[in-house]
């Protein structure tokens, strides 16, 4: 079974210092959740796919001729 993480334990996988830009994306329905009763938890493989959708790749440049 899939880890079902915190938004407090997400937080930092998301690149945010405290639960607030997680909870934003939760309250945008940008990343996907699983409620619990009253509780909201964030599966490991959301926030793999939050990333890698969100992922620029650099530019890279053909040599000068």
């Amino acid at each position: 079974m899939e880890r079902l993480l915190t938004v407090e334990q997400a937080a930092p996988y998301l690149g945010a210092r405290s639960e607030r830009m997680a909870r934003r994306l939760i309250a945008q329905r940008r990343i996907r959740f699983v409620r619990v009763g009253r509780n909201v938890r964030i599966p490991e493989s959301a926030i793999t796919e939050y990333v890698k959708a969100n992922t620029v790749e650099p530019v890279t440049r053909g040599r000068a001729a």
